[in-house]
């Protein structure tokens, strides 16, 4: 079974057993959370789809580290007038594991 969640904007397709990359959660390591955004649930030959989202399903993981992304670096020139300026990024992320998907 495997549902699409919706986190923050962004969907992302879930199995249980799958470890994915969220944006930054405010919780702890080794704490559950569930994701109650569910906009579609498939598997076993029966596909729901919400309007948008599904009531009651859920998707429930385990939160495993929280982990920066690579550094982004980005630089702005401005030929006449010799400025030039340099900046970086690291966009932090939470590890999670979905442990299983409640579709009803």
């Amino acid at each position: 079974m495997y549902a699409i969640i919706d986190n923050h904007g962004k969907q992302y397709k879930v199995e249980a057993g799958d470890e994915i990359l969220v944006d930054l959660m405010d919780a702890q390591e080794g704490e559950l959370v569930q994701f109650d955004r569910v906009l579609m649930v498939g598997g076993d030959g029966e596909v729901r789809v919400g309007r948008p989202q599904l009531l009651g399903a859920r998707a429930l993981a385990e939160i495993l580290r929280h982990e920066k992304g690579p550094k982004l670096t980005m630089m702005r020139f401005q030929a006449k007038g010799a400025k030039q300026a340099k900046k970086g990024h690291r966009q932090k992320y939470t590890r999670v594991l979905i442990r299983e998907i409640h579709p009803e």
